[in-house]
Formats: C-alpha cells, structure tokens, sequence
C-alpha cells in the first residue's frame, strides 16, 4: 500500500512539471542559414555543466562543423584531422575582449579541450590559415534551438515563466524579446546584417 501510493506521488508530481513546461517556436527570418535562437537566463536557477565533449574537427582548412551550440560550462575538442598544423583562437567571448584566448598550434591527430565557462557568440580563427572561421555559441541555458535552413526552430520542455530570447546569426545584429511561456509560446525575429 505505502509503494502504491509513492508511485501515484511520483507519477503526480512528474504530471505537473510536464505541465509546467512548454515550447517557444518560430522563425528568424532576413538572414541566409542556421541561427541560433536562446533563452537568456531563468531567474535563481543554474544549470549543471553538461558531460558530452562536442568536438569540432579542422578538416579540409575549414572548423567542421561551422557552427556549435553549446551550454554554458561545455568543454568543447578541438581536433585536427588535416596534415597541416593549425591553430585555434578566439578576440572575444560575446564581444568580451579579455576572454580572448590562443589553444596554441597542434598536428594531425591531436585534440585540445577547452571549456566555454562565459555566455556568448565565440568567434573561432586559425593564425596559420586565416579563411578559416568557425563559431561555437555559449547559451546561458539549456534551452536553444538552431534553426532548419528555412529559419524555423523549437525550444522545448521550457519552465513557464518570463524570459528574454535572443536571436544570433552570424554576421547579423543580436535581437533580444521578451516572451511569456505558458504552454506553446511563439517568437519570430527578423535579422539584419
């Protein structure tokens, strides 16, 4: 009888997070390919670093893939799969100029970690091969979405509340907007270069 009614407890309270959660959906719309879209912060809630690695390879003289989201507190590899040298360096974290940092030059097959602890857009370059850009986006929550190559994206299983999404595109300005979240919510940004 006690088991009984823990599960019916747990299965209860499990019914009213669900319920309490929703899904911000749109477009962003005057930019060509993906953008990201975030939830800037979630009032008196942090987040746990996530455990997967993403890595993003030099292959080919391009950082592959081009773009990667990630949750603040991520540790990102970098490999090099070319049988050139390469370097990894970014000017700024989200446009803070004293977060730059050089990984240095590694051979083919080495990989270097580094992690993104500062929310932000990172711009990624090589010294030896300067048409080499890549990006990795640091979004302050786990809520992000990139979009589909027509600008659509869906964030999910967000906590209702008020927040501040923003909208990043590379090359284009930031467009920040509050939305209220209560079940299905819906915000579209148009982006200008």
């Amino acid at each position: 009888m006690k088991s009984t009614f823990m599960m019916v407890l747990a299965v209860v309270a499990m019914m009213s997070l669900a319920a309490s959660a929703g899904t911000i959906s749109g477009k962003v719309s005057g930019v060509n390919g993906e953008s990201v879209v975030y939830v800037e912060a979630v009032a008196g809630k942090t987040f746990p670093a996530p455990t997967a690695k993403p890595v993003i390879d030099q292959k080919g003289l391009m950082f592959q893939p081009h773009l990667v989201v990630v949750q603040q507190g991520t540790t990102v590899e970098f490999l090099n799969s070319d049988t050139v040298a390469h370097n990894v360096f970014w000017p700024s974290v989200g446009g803070n100029k004293k977060l730059t940092h050089n990984m240095g030059t590694w051979p083919k097959g080495e990989k270097r970690a580094f992690k993104f602890d500062n929310p932000g857009a990172v711009a990624l370059l090589c010294n030896v091969h300067p048409e080499m850009t890549g990006y990795v986006v640091v979004s302050p929550t786990p809520y992000f979405a990139t979009t589909d190559k027509s600008g659509e994206y869906k964030i999910e299983n967000v906590p209702d509340g008020s927040y501040t999404v923003t909208a990043w595109h590379e090359g284009a300005k930031n467009q920040s907007k509050p939305v209220a979240v209560a079940g299905d919510s819906k915000a579209d940004f148009t982006l200008s270069k």
